[in-house]
């Protein structure tokens, strides 16, 4: 033991130990293969691009032994890694496969990568520049062309239905002309005007609607301040960015669109038959102890026609509307050379509405050149021509159209024959609205806007770019009214003949200057944009009236009678100047981050508020991309989270031109001397601290793919707009009316989830998309009121805009006894609203809701509002072999309406139609009836216009089948032996069905209370595309 003992003590003092040695041994091993590897180390260069052979910026090329080796391509899809001490590299690129790559001898490799089934690799138009929609920090929408074309609208506004999350879009109405929808980005911001910026290839448009679907590119929608914050006081309610289509290198290619389409009514109220009304108003004139109005004998002959001069039963809906036709054409041409690339299109659209006297015939013409004058300077010129041509029929009132024409088929009553034997028309006090019709006496509208717009590009350095673009839009406006003078018989006339004119003429010029700069600095990307941006707006209009013309046929201003003449004319500037600049900034393309900044002066404030500075800051990660994710790649492809803050400003919220003056008003006469001389007076007293809304907004978002089918963006924002520009009263002492200042707020908070899914199998192949939004609009504050009055609804801290005040409906009284019994608990308590007037069985029942034991004006309450709070749509896409298939499906919920008289109607005689909802009108024997009891008139106090109660609200919520559509595409050997390269026919249905719970049959987005709108229209369409 003490042998073993000294030995190893004598080992111990050897200069190491065995196990020394060992260890030794083995890191003197690694650091050999280390040396060896570092010497092995390989520099691979190469050039990425995709299957078209176009080059991929940004894409991540990695050692494939260790990822933290790694770079990024540079702006010529180039890249350089050194230190690469694996066989392989991996390279990658967002929406492409990636793929693992040999290093070879070290000669220059060229890559191309494969696009996978996802759209995170699509290029999407920003604010002054363009985007991957993986790289995107902010929340956009974009549409591309393909999904516009063949739809058989007129107007592209409402193509978007149902197609974007937080893109609210309502049809107004489907009047040829003016049936463009209103256009909401994530609810209303203001009190005032709440439409979005929108601009075409640039420059500012502010509408849609005169578009040819067939020009347009694409569409991107920036909805957060992050997107939409280099656009800084324009941008407060959301931006729409149009690109139109633009040339590429290569032989001219002739492409041709064209549809031709049928247009009825969505829907029309159904209406009494002239016996059942008067059978009705017959019991209704005995409930109140009167003689009845018709015989059993005019029961007869309305109920078998034997008499339609004296007892008809007009149709009056079938005798004014008619089916409408229209058509569009589209031609485009475009190629280019490595000098010069060209787009050219031409369109025409006609469209018959299906009132008489409603049309529309539009002319389109545009033009983009591209244009390489050296390696480093480019140039680019854009022209467009639209021509707007529509009318819209006239009724006999100054300033009228067709809205009193649809109101006065409404309400008319069928028992007025619109036409005697003799030719002559019936009437009412009120007018024929067919004879309206028949005398053909449109308002004429004639719209021109011609549009230039003309940039250079200059290559100051490999990554710096100079550019400059000016931009002029003039657009001139004529309407003309001249209302006929004719007789509908001989005891009835119209007023004397009379002409309406009106010119308007507008004006803007921009400029805008830009310094781009885009560097990859290995795994580092680095942008910067500054610009300055300068406007002037010039609008001056007249207007001129005469009557008493000498005939029909004379309609120029100087045949009227001069002593009747009278004219007006405004006009207004505005000016405004900018600057603007944006940072962008990405690590290994995993981590992004962006920051706007815009200062704008308008000329509508006062010095020392004109300036207003709107910043945005936005960041993302991109987690799929980080190396603990691998593992998540076959089922999880992609996952990015992002947030963003930002400011936004709004000017567009005051309609004063000119507040920071004092302004005067000329009228007034005084008399001096004995002689009428006219004065002025001061109008109201300038404004100096009035100065832009300003809307806070910050948001969340997450976007993923899986399965390389699912992809998905998920997103939460909260938008509090602050000093909006409201009424005030002026001080009595002032003698002047209300002036505007900034005391209004309001908050507007939402979530928006997208979901779509593409898959293939064999000759088939499926898509769908699918999102849905919620809104919530609160407004804050009134300047210091809690509430403001407004109709049937009421402006009200803590409420959405747009929100019913009203009484609470509570049934109908069941018997004369109950109603009596209710009157003896109410009528006499201080406070009661309805006076002396008394309740009666069928009428309805009024809430006492707050309890109080009395029936006061505090009883009523808040109801529902008027603006949508869950919107949702659905593309559905099916395609086998040749065949393809396309259903859209947009609808909204959580909105309600009040319904008129004149769409439920009422028993008024002569100046009433009621609609078929009343023959379940209340009685003693009927279980469940739908309307109160019949009165005559307005003999109710269940009457909507004596009191407004929650049971005249129609909850509009719906689904609409927003457009389906079947095509086929002719197969190649067909197509090469016509000589054409493609060629596809469809056929469409637009608005074909709506799932809705409306008491009437009325549609739910295009009416209003008085049931004036024109209906929207159902097309049916036939349409061709061929690409030679």
């Amino acid at each position: 033991m003490s042998a073993f003992i000294g030995l190893m003590c004598a080992l111990g003092a050897l200069p190491f130990s065995p196990a020394q040695a060992l260890a030794a041994q083995a890191t003197n091993h690694r650091a050999a293969v280390m040396e060896q590897q570092r010497v092995n180390a390989k520099r691979v260069t190469g050039v990425v691009r995709d299957a078209k052979g176009e080059v991929l910026v940004g894409a991540l090329v990695r050692d494939a032994q260790n990822p933290r080796i790694s770079t990024l391509t540079n702006e010529r899809g180039a890249f350089t890694l050194s230190g690469v001490r694996s066989g392989h590299v991996n390279v990658s690129y967002i929406g492409y496969d990636k793929v693992d790559v040999a290093v070879g001898d070290g000669s220059p490799l060229s890559i191309t990568l494969k696009e996978t089934n996802s759209n995170l690799s699509e290029v999407v138009v920003v604010g002054y520049g363009r985007q991957t929609k993986a790289n995107l920090t902010g929340s956009v929408a974009q549409i591309k062309s393909e999904e516009l074309q063949s739809r058989p609208v007129q107007n592209v506004s409402s193509a978007l239905q149902g197609l974007m999350p937080g893109v609210t879009v309502t049809a107004g109405q489907g009047r040829p002309g003016a049936d463009g929808s209103t256009i909401r980005v994530r609810g209303i911001g203001t009190l005032n005007n709440s439409a979005p910026y929108i601009l075409i290839d640039g420059i500012e448009a502010g509408t849609l609607n005169s578009l040819d679907p067939n020009d347009i590119e694409s569409i991107s929608v920036l909805k957060d301040a992050a997107s939409a914050a280099i656009y800084g006081s324009k941008a407060s309610n959301g931006v729409i960015l149009v690109t139109t289509k633009r040339g590429k290198t290569g032989k001219p290619v002739v492409s041709y669109n064209g549809n031709v389409g049928f247009l009825n009514a969505t829907r029309l109220v159904e209406r009494l038959s002239s016996y059942e009304y008067a059978k009705m108003y017959n019991d209704a004139l005995a409930a109140n102890g009167k003689k009845a109005r018709w015989s059993d004998e005019d029961l007869k002959k309305f109920a078998d026609g034997s008499d339609p001069d004296g007892h008809p039963n007009t149709d009056w809906y079938g005798l004014a509307y008619k089916t409408g036709v229209q058509h569009s054409h589209n031609v485009n041409v475009s190629g280019g050379t490595d000098l010069v690339k060209y787009m050219a299109s031409a369109g025409y659209m006609n469209q018959e509405g299906i009132l008489q006297s409603s049309n529309r015939e539009r002319f389109t013409m545009r033009s983009n050149l591209d244009f390489n004058f050296s390696p480093k300077l480019t140039g680019h010129v854009g022209l467009n021509f639209i021509q707007d041509n529509h009318n819209d029929p006239n009724n006999n009132y100054v300033g009228g159209g067709s809205d009193q024409i649809i109101r006065q088929l409404n309400i008319i009553a069928p028992w007025i024959p619109a036409h005697f034997k003799n030719g002559t028309y019936g009437t009412i006090s009120d007018g024929n609205p067919i004879a309206w019709l028949e005398a053909n006496q449109p308002v004429k509208n004639e719209d021109r806007t011609i549009t230039a717009n003309l940039g250079l590009d200059y290559q100051l350095l490999n990554n710096l770019m100079l550019s400059a673009k000016l931009g002029h839009v003039a657009s001139n406006a004529y309407e003309q009214s001249f209302l006929k003078y004719f007789r509908y018989n001989p005891n009835k006339e119209t007023s004397p003949n009379n002409l309406t004119e009106g010119f308007g003429d507008d004006t803007r010029t921009t400029l805008d200057l830009t310094l781009n700069y885009d560097k990859q600095f290995g795994v580092h990307g680095l942008k910067f944009l500054g610009g300055y941006h300068a406007e002037r707006y010039h609008y001056h209009g007249l207007s001129a009236y005469r009557k008493n013309f000498p005939g029909n046929e004379l309609t120029d201003m100087n045949a009227g009678e001069a002593a009747t003449a009278t004219n007006g004319g405004y006009s207004r500037d505005l000016n405004m100047l900018s600057y603007f600049a944006r940072v962008n900034y990405d690590l290994m393309g995993r981590y992004l981050f962006e920051a706007n900044v815009r200062a704008d002066a308008s000329s509508r404030f006062a010095k020392g508020h004109r300036w207003g500075y709107f910043p945005s800051f936005s960041a993302a990660w991109r987690i799929s991309e980080e190396s603990f994710m691998e593992n998540t790649k076959d089922w999880l492809n992609y996952l990015k989270i992002r947030g963003s803050w930002g400011l936004l400003g709004n000017q567009d919220a005051l309609k004063d031109y000119y507040p920071a003056v004092n302004t005067y008003t000329i009228g007034g006469v005084s008399n001096f001397n004995g002689k009428p001389n006219t004065g002025y007076y001061q109008g109201s007293y300038k404004q100096t601290t009035i100065s832009w809304e300003k809307a806070r907004t910050w948001g969340v978002g997450v976007d993923f793919q899986l399965w390389n089918e699912l992809t998905g963006s998920l997103d939460f924002y909260d938008r509090k707009t602050t000093g909006i520009i409201m009424k005030v009263p002026a001080p009595y002492e002032f003698m002047l009316g209300d002036y505007m200042d900034n005391v209004g707020a309001m908050r507007n908070t939402g979530v928006e989830l997208t979901l779509g899914y593409q898959k293939k199998w064999g000759e088939w192949s499926f898509g769908a998309q699918a999102n849905v939004s919620y809104n919530k609009n609160e407004i804050l504050n009134l300047g210091g009121v809690d509430y403001l009055p407004d109709g049937n609804q009421r402006k009200a801290v803590g409420h959405a805009l747009g929100t019913y005040y009203m009484y609470e409906a509570d049934g109908f009284f069941p018997s004369e006894e109950a109603a009596q019994e209710w009157m003896k608990k109410y009528s006499g308590k201080p406070g009661y609203p309805f006076g002396s007037n008394k309740f009666h069985a069928g009428d309805l029942i009024y809430k006492d809701t707050n309890g109080d034991g009395k029936i006061t004006e505090d009883d009523r309450t808040y109801h529902g509002t008027a603006h949508p709070k869950w919107n949702f749509g659905l593309v559905l896409n099916l395609g086998w072999r040749n065949f393809d298939f396309q259903a859209i499906l947009a609808g909204y919920a959580g909105a309600q309406r009040v319904l008129g008289s004149e769409i439920y109607g009422d028993f008024q005689g002569d100046n009433s139609h009621p609609s078929t909802i009343w023959r379940d009108s209340w009685t003693y024997n009927k279980s469940n009836p739908k309307m109160p009891r019949v009165v005559e008139g307005e003999q109710s106090m269940s009457h909507w216009r004596r009191v407004m109660s929650s049971f005249w609200l129609n909850n509009t919520s719906h689904l609409r089948l927003k457009n389906i559509q079947l095509g086929y595409t002719l197969p190649q050997s067909v197509t090469r032996t016509l000589g054409i390269s493609k060629m596809r026919c469809y056929y469409s249905v637009e608005n074909l069905l709506t799932i809705d719970g409306m008491k009437v049959n009325t549609d739910p987005e295009t009416y209003v209370e008085r049931g004036s709108n024109y209906p929207l229209m159902m097309t049916n369409s036939l349409g061709i595309s061929v690409t030679f």
